[in-house]
């Protein structure tokens, strides 16, 4: 009985998509609610989630020339106040601090929900020269913003991240980093997280606050819903000009800097739990799986099969495999829920019948294929297996995507879409932010990115029916 409530513990996809979630971010261990609210507690199961993610973007970022530093996590109101677009975007949002110990503070302020006004501040005392250029920081950090609304990973008040701050000569660099990090993300998301991404531009209304333009990654969700998954915004010499942060060329004339802002955070998580989890848990990406096989001893005390069991462990962590065995004394079939539920790319039963024939059987997460392998030949197939199963769950993302991709050539199948269907939709638009704020109002539905790969559906706006200027991917949206 005890295996049958583990998976019935969690609602169908089909039934209630929002419930499904919850139930798999608490039952897999990932988060608990804390008493601070929207804020969560990520527990040992989701923090080493983040941890895969944070080595292997840190990496990287690292071969682009990036450094890490990090900075207060106090920003003075004075300071936020200096960039008008910036603070106008981020006002609903902040926490504010009035008191330190009993004694009101003479100026308030912010608990950071994003960086760019510390960096300038910085930059300004910096930078001098052109020798000084460019400067490529990260920070890992962690941020606030006081959402109304919060769900675990996608929105909560207090949330980790990286976030990228750059200075550079030129335009043209500035530009060019901005791109280069949306590759970063966008590589690092299809390459470790299995996750296909549109790149693309924000428009006007929907970039970042202080931007001159903001670049993205958007996916989809298996319930046809878009999530913003890493977002890259050149800042051009805005941020500089507020800021008052120069340098002198080489001709010694005084230049204003050119800036960029890169961020990925823990709500990618999100898009991991909705992308390629199913009705019994997680399935992790074999890339990112703090755990890659669990070893499930059957029928374990008899004599010599923990032993087995933990002979395969060690053989198989010495090949570079993160490998644990489940000796706790639950029913082998609980234990294969458990396994489902967390994720796990890969299990391996051993029990006395297989040991005597020298076989052990293999279950893939993604598929529940079941392999019976020799002993001798167990490695070598864990180590054909383990690429296949990460390329299988992009090959079935990738064709999920494509198959929730709809065109719509007028109003009349741009409503029709969105009426009876979920995903993304491709179609014209003419430009204008007022037919942007008309759809949102109408129908719940936004602008996700100008693809940097344009087709021309037709000569004219998709909603408003004036002349089109861009191809647009619209969505609804986390």
């Amino acid at each position: 009985m005890a295996e049958k409530k583990l998976v019935e513990a969690i609602t169908s996809m089909s039934e209630d998509f929002a419930q499904w979630y919850t139930d798999v971010v608490k039952k897999a261990e990932l988060i608990d609610y804390s008493n601070v609210k929207g804020c969560m507690v990520i527990k040992p199961a989701g923090y080493a989630i983040w941890e895969n993610i944070q080595r292997e973007l840190d990496r990287r970022f690292k071969e682009t020339g990036v450094e890490n530093v990090y900075m207060p996590m106090f920003i003075p109101e004075s300071l936020l106040q200096k960039e008008k677009d910036h603070v106008e975007g981020f006002a609903p949002e902040v926490a504010w601090v009035t008191h330190g110990g009993l004694n009101p503070l003479q100026e308030r302020m912010c608990v950071r929900p994003t960086s760019e006004t510390l960096f300038c501040d910085f930059y300004k005392g910096d930078i001098h020269s052109y020798r000084d250029l460019p400067k490529v920081y990260n920070q890992w950090c962690s941020v606030v913003r006081w959402e109304k609304e919060t769900r675990p990973f996608l929105r909560s008040r207090e949330f980790l991240w990286q976030e990228g701050h750059t200075a550079h000569a030129t335009e043209e660099e500035a530009v060019e980093r901005t791109e280069q990090m949306l590759n970063v993300y966008a590589d690092f998301c299809e390459e470790v997280l299995a996750i296909p991404v549109i790149k693309g531009r924000k428009t006007d209304k929907e970039k970042f606050a202080g931007a001159a333009a903001t670049y993205t990654i958007e996916a989809l969700m298996h319930d046809g819903k878009a999530l913003q998954s890493g977002t890259s915004h050149n800042f051009s010499t805005g941020f500089a000009e507020a800021f008052g942060i120069q340098y002198t060329d080489n001709e010694n004339k005084l230049q204003y800097v050119h800036q960029t802002s890169w961020g990925m955070s823990t709500r990618i998580i999100g898009a991991i739990i909705m992308v390629h989890g199913d009705d019994s848990g997680l399935v992790l990406p074999p890339m990112i799986a703090p755990t890659q096989i669990t070893v499930i001893p059957i029928q374990q005390k008899k004599e010599g099969v923990l032993d087995k069991a933990y002979e395969l462990k060690n053989m198989l962590a010495g090949k570079g495999f993160r490998v644990k065995v489940d000796d706790t004394d639950k029913s082998p079939g609980y234990k294969f829920s458990e396994q489902e539920m967390r994720g796990i790319p890969m299990r391996i039963e051993i029990g006395p019948k297989d040991i005597e024939n020298g076989k052990c059987i293999i279950c893939r997460r993604d598929t529940r294929e079941k392999i019976e392998v020799s002993l001798d030949e167990l490695a070598a197939k864990v180590e054909e297996l383990m690429p296949q199963i990460q390329k299988d769950m992009f090959d079935r993302a990738k064709a999920h995507l494509e198959e929730h991709t709809y065109e719509a050539h007028n109003k009349e199948e741009f409503v029709d879409v969105f009426a009876n269907k979920s995903g993304f939709v491709k179609a014209m638009w003419c430009g204008e932010t007022a037919c942007e704020e008309q759809i949102k109002e109408d129908m719940a539905v936004t602008s996700r990115c100008i693809p940097f790969e344009q087709s021309c559906l037709s000569d004219t706006c998709a909603y408003c029916g004036k002349k089109a200027q861009k191809m647009v991917y619209w969505g609804r949206a986390y």
